[in-house]
């Protein structure tokens, strides 16, 4: 993946008209967990990159959470 140049997230591959924007959470001991998700800012697009269990997931469904 792209690093940010000058402070500005890397273009989304997939649309080329949205940036990906790095999503954080926290893990099941309250650790926070950096960048465990990216997405794209253009929500026509919807793509995404998700860490879960050190497994990459590509373009999952974005929906609302439960929690």
């Amino acid at each position: 993946m792209d690093k940010p140049i000058n402070g500005s997230f890397p273009e989304c591959k997939k649309c080329h008209d949205g940036v990906l924007i790095p999503l954080s959470d926290y893990g099941r001991d309250g650790a926070p967990i950096m960048y465990k998700a990216w997405v794209c800012s253009n929500p026509i697009c919807g793509f995404n990159l998700r860490i879960d269990n050190g497994e990459i997931s590509l373009g999952r469904t974005i929906g609302s959470s439960l929690k």
